[in-house]
């Protein structure tokens, strides 16, 4: 047991962050999620997952999973750089490659993994770092173990990255310049195009976290792709666990850069690594994207999402500046995103409320991730519970 201070103290603080409507509430799950879920012992359709593409309980995904297990059994037994890995690994990161069209690949236990373990690697005291103000919370704690000095531009503001850029110039030994590629709040996408532009003008390196883009945009392949810039691209940083339906993270850069992020990075040289039958999944799942059947997914995961987005719209709902399958609805008040989201939830649909810290104050939403899976039905009942709850919460 805790020293009674102690336990008060962070009793006192649980209870701070329940009267200022901080605490999550997490879910259980009693079965496996996909666009219809068990929830707490209640069917709902699904909103609340990265689940794009509908493959997280894909029956090939499984079966690799327990075909790897028979072979390479559980847990790796170590660490990789120690233990060694199971062959299956040097697949899955030739394949990694090959999706990211890079030189070679490098697979982390977890996309954050990846994030806090690969950037402080590629910079060092009299480097600086330039990250967008909304880049996702795994590449500031990078940047902070970095010993890189970092300088925050403004959202997906091309004009601001240019004037510090130009203010940086020759200051530093190298600038890297890291960006999400589809931002996970608000669903829109960062101008790569540009950056990478101005990333040859400026040499700097560019750094992309797709996690919310793969699978999603360029055809599956990513932001990147979407843009015709996978070749202006530096590090391309990924993970499995959104679209690709499974879990891990990746890096696809040149060969050089792969193995010194192989050696240094802390975050891989001291994780143990998942099951062999998670990276047999990510294989698959990788194979399933780079297919005709992946592109006919993303297609589908479009037209749902333009349906839904615009359907929201319709009714009265601020829907932000989403493009992608990410649509928040915002409300811009904590208490009535809890509200309705519970709400939604009595009637059968899961979405999460999203409030301060996560998002600005006065930005409070509801969160919703639409699936490749979601039928035409689906789509139809959540919008005409939003349009309920809404009309009687006060919020349209």
């Amino acid at each position: 047991m805790a020293k009674g201070w102690v336990k008060d103290l962070y009793g006192k603080r649980l209870k701070e962050l329940l009267e200022r409507g901080e605490y999550w509430e997490i879910k259980k799950l009693m079965g496996p999620t996909g666009p219809h879920a068990i929830v707490e012992g209640k069917e709902v359709i699904m909103f609340a997952t990265n689940n794009y593409l509908n493959l997280a309980n894909d029956q090939r995904l499984k079966q690799a999973a327990v075909e790897a297990i028979e072979k390479y059994g559980w847990g790796p037994g170590a660490v990789w750089a120690i233990a060694g890995f199971h062959e299956i690994l040097s697949e899955l990161e030739k394949k990694i490659a090959e999706f990211k069209r890079t030189e070679a690949g490098i697979f982390f236990p977890t996309g954050y993994a990846t994030n806090v373990g690969t950037i402080p690697t590629l910079v060092e005291t009299g480097d600086l770092i330039l990250s967008d103000q909304l880049n996702h919370g795994s590449i500031i704690d990078g940047i902070r173990l970095s010993r890189a000095e970092k300088i925050v531009y403004n959202h997906c503001d091309v004009a601001d990255l240019e004037d510090k850029l130009r203010k940086a110039h020759g200051k530093y030994n190298k600038i890297l310049i890291i960006t999400d590629g589809v931002f996970s709040m608000d669903g829109d996408i960062a101008p790569l195009k540009d950056i990478s532009k101005l990333a040859e003008e400026y040499n700097a390196i560019v750094y992309v976290d797709d996690a919310h883009g793969e699978g999603v945009l360029g055809e599956g392949r990513g932001t990147p792709a979407h843009f015709g810039v996978d070749d202006k691209i530096d590090i391309h940083m990924g993970t499995f666990s959104k679209a690709l339906g499974s879990s891990g993270g990746m890096v696809g850069s040149d060969r050089e850069i792969i193995e010194y992020v192989r050696n240094t990075a802390r975050s891989w040289l001291l994780s143990t690594g998942p099951s062999p039958g998670a990276i047999a999944a990510n294989l698959k799942a990788l194979e399933i994207v780079m297919s005709q059947e992946g592109k006919e997914r993303v297609r589908r995961l479009h037209e749902n999402a333009n349906y839904f987005r615009k359907e929201l719209q319709s009714i009265g709902f601020n829907t932000g500046k989403s493009e992608t399958p990410m649509i928040p609805v915002i409300i811009g008040d904590t208490k009535k995103a809890r509200e309705l989201a519970k709400a939604l939830f009595d009637d059968g649909i899961f979405v999460v409320p999203i409030v301060y810290p996560m998002v600005p104050r006065g930005t409070e939403r509801t969160r919703n991730e639409v699936s490749a899976g979601h039928t035409r039905e689906d789509l139809d009942k959540t919008l005409a519970a939003y349009e309920k709850w809404g009309k009687k919460l006060g919020i349209i």
